[in-house]
């Protein structure tokens, strides 16, 4: 495929029709919309069942059980169905350690390990519903730790090794958790993550916990306590080979994932196991058109809903060859992960806009130092990817002749939503728009009440009915969950992001609508500000906030990160607040510019523009527990601390 200009004369949909792709897209979606449950049904069939269902669906809004009287094991979709085939000798997973070291686990390895691990927990007392914490590094050892759970029917919570003790804390307590499985360390630029003992740090506040397994990863000594603590290769020892997959009900809970809102504490969103599972089978493959040569790597961490869905579930339920990597993307030097793709033979690439826009700020030259010709599509995920963005990946690491597959989706939606689908018929592609709607998935943008609006106007996105993949709740808040999507638009889901449909169908997502921009009555989206300033040739990367105004309500505020060969200047900011006004209008105006080194982002790669209005309008921050590097609050402060003692003076 090519870009935009290239592709609107091999077969875009006509333009002001609205109407969808024709071929086999058309034809899925059709049926999936007029039959839904027929669909899904006919997509479930895929898995392996011990007991098919008695009901597809039972939608009692907000609340959708699907598969209901289904038993399943999600480990056995992923390990067990392949070792009985010849997939038994394939790999699984190749893993690259940050200091370079290698692990290749073929699918019976993966197996047996697993099992091993499902025996350990059940000899520490796990059974069927109770909740373990997982707070591990990149390593192999938290997949088999996922797959172990899922085996017994454990529900697990996986939390970012990157995140304080703290913020640890509050997610045991919250699920109860039983068992905590950590390491003596990790490593991140080369310095040692202490995950054990930022466990001693809060473990007298978490009373439900009764034992820590600990994976031996850095060697460091660390606190072990006689009777509680355990090292996994002690267990491992005399553990059995085998353990039964417990055949839970399709809508046991497969896990509980805390994810970040505009305020307040993390949400726990708990995804099903039946529907969960259907879902991104069926979304992977029509996503990213895997086959059985491919060498898959999407570079999301585990702790994060694209590592749980799109490293983990989705991927090995395919049989899928899986690349995971322990370290950070520039470490050693800023070519480590094109190293990665031309070592391993890298055949699908996913990542987010943020990781792009990092490389986009070094320069083509390191790419350009490997090998990349086994790549054959990209994928974007995480956020809106700007134009630039889009064509520096498609140029630089797809050598202009793989696809990219903007996804969208969330947490909540536990899968892909909306993004070309290769794996059912390739479609003209758009720099920054995610196209279409995956198949069973119905989509509108509507106004503040609830009516669709016309195709090029922005509007919020909804979800118009139950698919699969949903969220079930939010662990022990179901109040917090009605009100958060099912409130605003009664009966549908609230994404709670602002999208536009244009001329010829295709979908583009602009931003959280919760961080909308209200300037003198306008409501601004945040990615279209972005782009304005990201399209000057020397912004790496660019976030825009909001602080309050006498006159206008709110006022625009610019953080802006250069490329490495360019110094801020007074030139500089007069440039880019010209761009803003002459892209957007005089509405736009940014008052203030701070160039930065660092945005604070969740792991996901997602920016709390929440934190940035903190600082712009001198209030505090707040919760930071779901960012990846809180050292850029401090960074971000000294900026706006800075200017506004220049201007002082």
């Amino acid at each position: 495929m090519a870009h935009k200009d290239k592709q609107e004369k091999a077969g875009t949909p006509h333009a002001g029709s609205g109407i969808w792709p024709a071929g086999r897209y058309m034809d899925m979606r059709r049926r999936s919309l007029q039959d839904p449950e027929g669909f899904w049904s006919e997509q479930a069939r895929k898995l392996d069942w011990y007991k098919t269902w008695d009901q597809v669906l039972d939608w009692d809004p907000p609340y959708a059980k699907w598969f209901v009287g289904g038993r399943l094991n999600a480990c056995y979709q992923c390990v067990d169905r392949h070792v009985r085939s010849w997939r038994k000798s394939k790999v699984a997973l190749y893993w690259e350690g940050e200091s370079g070291e290698e692990r290749v686990l073929s699918y019976s390895t993966l197996f047996r390990e697993v099992n091993q691990f499902a025996s350990a927990l059940k000899s520490m007392g796990i059974e069927t519903g109770d909740r373990i914490a997982l707070y591990l590094p990149m390593i192999p050892e938290v997949i088999v730790a996922m797959l172990a759970c899922a085996r017994i029917g454990a529900v697990h919570t996986v939390i970012f090794s990157g995140f304080s003790a703290y913020a640890v804390a509050d997610r045991v307590q919250d699920t109860g958790a039983k068992l905590i499985i950590t390491a003596d360390g990790g490593y991140r630029r080369g310095k040692t993550i202490p995950l054990k003992k930022n466990i001693e740090e809060v473990i007298d506040q978490c009373s439900s916990v009764e034992n820590i397994i600990v994976v031996k990863r850095t060697g460091e000594q660390v606190p072990m306590k006689e009777g509680r603590d355990h090292w996994l290769s002690d267990l491992m020892k005399n553990a059995d080979m085998w353990v039964e997959p417990e055949a839970v009900e399709a809508t046991h809970p497969l896990y509980i994932l805390y994810t970040s809102g505009t305020t307040g504490k993390p949400k726990g969103i708990v995804h099903s196991t039946g529907g969960y599972m259907v879902f991104n089978h069926s979304g992977y493959q029509w996503v990213f058109n895997i086959q059985e040569q491919s060498i898959y790597w999407c570079t999301a961490d585990i702790g994060w809903v694209t590592g749980h869905s799109q490293v983990v579930y989705a991927p090995l339920s395919h049989g899928a060859a899986v690349v995971i990597y322990e370290g950070a993307p520039d470490y050693p030097e800023v070519d480590r992960w094109w190293d990665i793709v031309e070592k391993y033979g890298v055949s699908i690439l996913y990542t987010s806009p943020t990781a792009i826009r990092t490389f986009m700020r070094y320069g083509e030259k390191w790419p350009q130092k490997h090998d990349l010709s086994s790549l054959e599509l990209l994928g974007s995920v995480g956020e809106p990817i700007n134009p630039k963005a889009w064509h520096w990946y498609y140029t630089h690491i797809g050598g202009e002749r793989c696809p990219i597959v903007d996804t969208w989706w969330q947490t909540e939606t536990g899968g892909i939503m909306i993004s070309p689908t290769p794996g059912i018929d390739p479609v003209p592609l758009k720099p920054g728009s995610v196209c279409f709607p995956l198949p069973g998935i119905d989509t509108a943008v509507v106004d503040n009440e609830g009516k669709e609006v016309e195709a090029g106007t922005r509007g919020e996105l909804i979800i118009k009915r139950p698919w699969p993949g949903m969220l079930m709740n939010i662990y022990n808040d179901p109040d917090r969950y009605q009100a958060t999507y099912w409130s605003q638009f009664p009966g549908y889901y609230d994404a709670g992001d602002f999208a536009m449909r244009d001329e010829d169908g295709y979908m583009w997502v602009m931003g959280r609508s919760d961080e909308v921009l209200k300037v003198a009555g306008h409501r601004l989206g945040t990615a279209e500000v972005e782009d304005a300033v990201v399209a000057h040739p020397a912004v790496a990367e660019a976030a825009v906030s909001s602080k309050a105004h006498e006159e206008k309500g709110e006022s625009l505020v610019l953080f802006v990160i250069l490329k490495k060969s360019e110094a801020p200047s007074d030139t500089l900011k007069e440039e880019l607040v010209k761009r803003v006004r002459e892209a957007i209008g005089p509405i736009a105006t940014p008052e203030d510019v701070y160039f930065v080194n660092s945005l604070p982002k969740t792991r996901s790669g997602k920016i709390m523009r929440r934190v940035l209005k903190a600082v712009a309008s001198g209030e505090e921050v707040g919760d930071v527990s779901t960012l990846e590097n809180e050292a850029s609050v401090d960074e971000v402060k000294k900026a706006y601390e800075s200017l506004t003692q220049e201007a002082e003076a």
